[in-house]
């Protein structure tokens, strides 16, 4: 039996010291204030009025609160757990419960919702407890377990090789470059980066040096050519350390434009009146990508263009060549004249290029010592974007480092990779440079200004045209019914590779590239015959002394496909070629390279009608896209010719590569009905001693053969356009 006496406004039981806390009060208070259940019997606490002094016995009152008001205080304490006095008298006269039960509810529900989450924290921290207890027994276990890589035998704690130490070293400066291009990327773009988790061992770096497949040393690439002070790619050295993070982020930025760009239609890319190509509208692109790098420099002319092809590869193959700086200038062999990596800044996460980031220089060229190669400092970054998508962008980073004499930059430019089925992807590809073009000869100017040189669609054909080659390379349903089709698949191999080395080596010789030092012989005016000179010296694969190379290029009122027909064929060959001394020219062997039959790769005879002279070989390449057509060959020798077709090394035959590259004129001038530019280039080895003087009778006789071949073939060709 309680009595009751009023202490700070609070019924307090007679027989509890009055010293008790309001802490020991609430939780000796009636639980019928609480919401949760409890029994009838444990709810007898009596409440009378101060002035309830009878001592009589009485009959026990039972209070519990009803539903409702249960009900009403749940939702007044979710809008406002703790209610002012106002408010409590407010619902007490709501509820006809006096202001102090209204008090004591709400702070025996506050107190039940802190107990509430003290126990979820609990058992989340128990659980995490016992997941980090069950990894802790797993590594004790396979540390038990292990056992030395040498001998096999049990490892103490502790113990450690010196190449796994490495490898983890390795793993975690990985881990940590990766979070930081994530955090990077994730501020910038304003989304989070998907992490891959890393392999163990990470995968090692790519060789990335300077050169062109396994063929040493290039035409132009080494030598006595002396680089020119233009020359951008031997002068520049990688990012510094506080460059890194504006590389990184100008990498990220220009991914989101490239991707935006490739799948964009109008208002940004106009289509022209022939619904051939697109045009972009330079007003759009400024306002759809303000940030960019910058304005476009003065003197400077804008190049954009857009172009998609489905080829015959593998998606993830496409995106290893064109990470791989050796297989992707020997693919583009015939644009680009050169490429280093300067730095390689990630190599990408989960086993594959998806993140990496390489800083490059590369030499853009035209099979033509009339037009001036462009030379560009930039990063290229390789993204995953989807399941079988991927994107390679480049842009460049002239405006971090600023160069004297740069005639080039790129903006976002590079192509979007979609998987299709049976091997195929689809490629668009997006050039898009802001150039100083004055240095273009009047020949090549309309060609050069209608992007067909260096635009989109040069690049996407070439593509096209390669992987049908490197298709063609790995074929082994070869047809056994035409003569002279080359079925031994060494010999195939062998010979390919011999033919790409020759074709590479002539682009690289006959372009305007700064390592070269062009002499011009005459003063005809387009017609000018421009030579140079190279010491080759302990190359296996050219003759050693000294070669003379010489080119020149010319227009003709002739369509390229005509031309490129008239070149290629060994019948009309003695024709043109001086060399040959009218011998007949018959086909030995060839090996077909795709759909159209002008791609192909021949070994040709010339039967001199002189018997005591030795029958020469000739290999030659021929290959024709939309864009340009190359017809190349060079005299080889028999012994090693039959090394090579039982699938020999091919890299030890001495080559000296002449020929013909041939262009569209860009729809100007006299060539509106589809005219051509042709570029003829010949090397010759004046002197086996490589420390000989050359002679002006070997420049004399060189400037002739040149002449005599442009005469004929300009008579020949101008018979047929008759």
């Amino acid at each position: 039996m309680f009595q009751s006496s009023m202490m700070d406004g609070q019924l307090l039981p007679l027989d509890m010291p009055q010293n008790t806390s309001k802490s020991d009060l609430a939780r000796i208070q009636d639980d019928d204030f609480d919401s949760a259940t409890k029994s009838d019997s444990d709810n007898n606490h009596e409440l009378v009025s101060g002035d309830d002094q009878d001592p009589r016995p009485k009959k026990k009152r039972y209070h519990r609160h009803t539903q409702h008001q249960i009900q009403e205080m749940e939702a007044f304490f979710k809008e406002c757990p703790h209610p002012d006095d106002k408010q409590r008298k407010e619902l007490s006269r709501e509820l006809n419960l006096e202001p102090l039960q209204v008090k004591f509810w709400f702070q025996n529900k506050r107190t039940q919702m802190k107990n509430q989450h003290e126990r979820h924290e609990n058992t989340q921290l128990r659980t995490e407890n016992e997941k980090l207890r069950a990894d802790n027994m797993r590594y004790r276990e396979a540390l038990s377990n292990a056992s030395c890589p040498n001998c096999g035998g049990p490892t103490a704690i502790g113990e450690m090789s010196f190449d796994e130490h490495h490898l983890r070293l390795e793993n975690a400066r990985l881990r940590e470059e990766i979070d930081r291009i994530s955090a990077i990327a994730a501020k910038y773009v304003g989304k989070p980066v998907v992490n891959y988790p890393l392999l163990s061992p990470p995968v090692p770096s790519r060789p990335l040096e300077l050169g062109m497949g396994n063929f040493g040393p290039q035409p132009g690439l080494g030598g006595d050519i002396h680089a020119s002070p233009g020359d951008l790619i031997r002068s520049i050295s990688g990012p510094i350390e506080s460059e890194k993070p504006m590389i990184i982020e100008l990498a990220v930025a220009a991914m989101e434009e490239l991707t935006r760009m490739a799948q964009m239609g109008e208002p940004l890319w106009m289509t022209s009146l022939d619904g051939s190509t697109h045009v972009l509208n330079e007003d759009e692109y400024l306002r759809t990508f303000p940030r960019g790098i910058g304005p476009k420099p003065a003197g400077f002319k804008c190049e954009a263009s857009r172009e998609s092809a489905v080829v015959i590869m593998n998606h993830i193959n496409l995106v290893e060549i064109l990470m791989d700086v050796n297989q992707w200038s020997t693919l583009f062999s015939g644009i680009v004249s050169r490429a280093m990596t300067l730095e390689v800044l990630s190599t990408g996460v989960a086993g594959n290029y998806n993140g990496a980031l390489q800083v490059m220089t590369s030499e853009f060229q035209v099979p033509s010592p009339l037009v001036p190669t462009r030379e560009s400092y930039y990063v290229r970054y390789c993204k995953q974007h989807g399941d079988g998508t991927w994107a390679v962008v480049d842009v460049s980073l002239d405006d971090l480092r600023p160069t004297p004499g740069v005639r080039c930059r790129r903006r976002p430019s590079g192509c979007l990779i979609q998987e299709m089925p049976n091997g195929y992807s689809k490629v668009t590809w997006v050039e898009h440079v802001e150039v100083d073009d004055r240095g273009v000869h009047n020949l090549y100017k309309q060609l050069v200004s209608s992007g067909q040189a260096f635009g989109a669609k040069r690049w996407v054909t070439t593509l096209d045209r390669q992987c049908e080659r490197l298709a063609s390379a790995m074929a082994t349903n070869i047809s056994t019914g035409d003569v002279g089709v080359i079925t031994n698949q060494e010999g195939r191999k062998s010979m390919l590779k011999l033919a790409e080395r020759m074709v590479i080596s002539f682009c690289a010789g006959v372009s305007a590239s700064t390592t070269h030092t062009w002499t011009t012989l005459s003063g005809t005016g387009a017609d000018d015959v421009r030579v140079m000179t190279r010491k080759s010296i302990d190359d296996p694969g050219r003759p050693p002394g000294i070669v003379l190379s010489a080119a020149t290029s010319f227009w003709l009122p002739v369509p390229p496909k005509t031309i490129f027909d008239f070149l290629r064929d060994e019948n009309s060959r003695s024709e043109w070629d001086i060399l040959s001394n009218g011998g007949v020219v018959q086909e030995m062997a060839h090996i077909a390279n795709g759909r159209d039959t002008g791609n192909c790769v021949s070994l040709l005879r010339v039967n001199s009608t002189n018997s005591s002279q030795s029958n020469m070989l000739i290999l030659q390449e021929s290959c024709t896209d939309p864009t340009v057509s190359f017809v190349i060959y060079a005299p080889v020798d028999i012994v090693a010719m039959n090394v090579v077709l039982n699938g020999g090394d091919p890299d030890y035959v001495a080559l000296l590569p002449s020929g013909f590259a041939i262009l569209p004129d860009g729809g100007g001038g006299e060539g509106v009905s589809g005219g051509s530019l042709l570029t003829v280039a010949f090397q010759i080895l004046v002197d086996s001693v490589p420390t000989a003087k050359l002679s002006l009778g070997s420049v004399a006789t060189v400037n002739n053969l040149i002449a005599c071949t442009v005469e004929r073939i300009k008579a020949s060709l101008s018979c047929e356009a008759a």
